[in-house]
This record gives C-alpha cells, structure tokens and sequence, in this order.
C-alpha cells in the first residue's frame, strides 16, 4: 500500500510537473507575444534609470535639496546674469562715476537760484554791457554786470542844471531815485512782485541787471505819479529835459517797445547832442537807436532821380535859333532875365 501511496504521488507529482512546465511554456510564449515580461522586467529594473532615482533618494535625505535638482535650471540663468553683472559691472562702475558727474551737475542748478528774467545769478557775472551808437541800451533784453554801476558825475552836474531850471521857471523838481545797485534792485522787485503779483510788477519795475538805475545815468524827478505828466511841472519836464541832456525814458505809446508803462518821471542822461536828436524825432530810445541807419538808406533812392531826366538835350536846339539872331542887342537883355529867376529860385 505505501509503495502504490508511494507511485500514485510520484504520479501526481510527475503530472503536477509537466502541467506546469506546460502553463509555463505557453506563459512565456504569451508574454513574448505581448511583449511583456514579469521576469524581465525585474531584470531591467536595475538597468532603468535607478541610477537616477538612486540620486534621487542620495539628495532626497534633506527636503530642501529635493527641489535642488529643479533650480538646476536656474542655476544656469543667474550664471549669465553674472557675466551680465560682471559685464555691467565695469559699465557700472562707469555708470557709476557717470552718476557722481551727473550728481554733481544736479546740485548745481541747486545752488544757484534763478533771478526774476529767469536767468541764474551767474549770467550777470559774465555778462557784458552793450552799447548802440557810443550810448548804453539796458533794457529787458540787454543786462548789465553784477558789479556794475555807481554814481556818474557827469549825469549828477546835469540834473542839478535842470533843477535849478525848473526852479526858474517856477517848478519843483525833486530827485526821488538815483543810482541802485543789482542787490538794491533785486530785493526791490521781489518786494513788488508779492504784493502786486509778477505779471503786474513786470510792467514798471526792472529785473535786477536789467534797471536803468543800475547804470547811474536815470532818476526819478518830480512825482511818481500817472498824472505828473499832466501837471506844469510834467510838462515842463517833458518839453525842457532835452536841454540839459535828458529824454523821457518811457514815454506814452511805446510801451510795447519799451516793455513799462508811462513813466513821466523817469528820465535818462545821453548829453544834449543825443538827447536832443531823440526829442526832435519823437521816438523813443529802441526806436531811435534800431532806426536811424535804415532812415539813411532811402537818402541815396532819391538821388538817382533826378538822373534820369535827359533835359540837356534841348540844350542845343536854342543854340541855333540864337545863331541867326546875333545881331540885335536884343541878345543882352535876355542874358539878364533868367539871372533873377534863379535867384528867386534858391530863395
């Protein structure tokens, strides 16, 4: 009985055996066909990129260095933006040394505030003053140096004269401003400018450099007033000033010209050659100085006038008609008729 045990599980064992290796067979065969492989896959398990996942585990200790891997990338974009910064940091450097020039350029303007004609302070420093025709133009456009200015002697001894003949002739003609200096002027604007506002300050009161004062050669006589050039004394002023060497400096119509307002009080020194020549032409000073040269140039026009007129012509004709009558006496007495009618004519 256990020898027949015995065969029948050696039996069953060989059956076992050869069933088996039967499913293995056909397993292997289906996995070839499908192309999936339990076995192999274990094999190439190791030859996938475990190396690569075993890197990963070798970082992965540390939760920090797990996303190391990822900043890889860009760990490469700040290697450029170093060159980039290695590269500017030269031109840095230079932009650098560019800012300190352009940081020294900015305080500049800082420093030096700028004047009421908009221009700064150091323009008067170099600025030189300007002469048309040997007289000295100060006006909005033309300034004076800082430092220039002072009494003049010549302009002193002239307005004493007048004053003393307005006195003659029955008026009072006070000196009211004189000589200012650049300083004097520029507070005195400021001091107009916030009470009236600038627009109303520019029209009767000089930007520091730019005030007649300034020169030595203005002053204000009489009465700061509108009217004052209404009055006798005003009058006066305006119709006598040219005697002693003054002119209105501001008159009446001429305020685009000028740039102020009336100013019957306000009188400038040029010496009674100029000034006279200013008064008889009824311009004011701009005027005067910017058109007298053009006025001489239409003198020459005239004269080719005349020129063109070929009446000597006729000259000849009366030449014969003389001939043939020489000889009555007659010829004498027309010789003295044309004689007084030239004389009538130069009368």
């Amino acid at each position: 009985m256990n020898r027949r045990r015995m065969a029948a599980r050696m039996v069953c064992v060989g059956m076992a055996v050869f069933l088996l290796a039967g499913c293995t067979g056909k397993g292997e065969e289906l996995q070839v066909q499908t192309g999936t492989r339990p076995t192999i896959t274990q094999e190439v398990a190791p030859v996938q990129p475990e190396p690569q996942v075993s890197q990963v585990p070798q970082a992965s200790p540390s939760p920090t260095p797990a996303p190391t891997p990822v900043p890889t990338a860009p760990l490469a974009t700040p290697t450029p933006t170093q060159p980039a910064q290695g590269g500017t940091s030269p031109g840095g450097e230079k932009g650098q040394r560019g800012n300190s020039s352009t940081g020294a350029v900015k305080p500049t303007p800082t420093p030096e505030p700028l004047t009421p004609s908009g221009k700064p302070y150091g323009y008067y420093n170099t600025v030189r003053p300007t002469y048309l025709k040997g007289v000295l133009l100060v006006n909005k456009q033309y300034a004076l140096p800082r430092s220039y200015g002072g009494a003049n002697g010549e302009a002193n001894a002239a307005l004493r004269q007048l004053q003393a003949g307005a006195e003659n002739a029955g008026f009072s003609m006070p000196l009211l401003s004189g000589f200012r200096s650049f300083e004097t002027q520029d507070k005195l604007y400021r001091r107009y400018a916030a009470t009236d506002g600038v627009a109303a300050a520019n029209t009767y009161s000089a930007w520091p450099g730019h005030s007649e004062h300034q020169t030595g050669l203005a002053f204000d006589v009489g009465k700061i007033s509108n009217g004052f050039g209404n009055t006798p004394a005003g009058k006066w002023l305006a119709a006598h000033a040219h005697e002693y060497g003054f002119i209105i400096r501001y008159p009446k119509g001429k305020e685009s010209i000028t740039g102020y307002q009336y100013e019957p009080w306000h009188i400038r020194y040029l010496g009674v050659k100029t000034a006279t020549a200013v008064y008889e032409s009824g311009l004011c000073l701009e005027e005067y100085l910017f058109r007298t040269t053009p006025e001489v140039t239409p003198a020459p026009t005239a004269t080719p006038q005349p020129t063109p007129s070929p009446t000597p012509t006729p000259e000849p004709t009366p030449v014969p008609t003389v001939e043939p009558t020489p000889e009555p006496e007659v010829t004498s007495t027309p010789e003295f008729s044309p004689q007084p009618t030239e004389r009538g004519g130069e009368t």
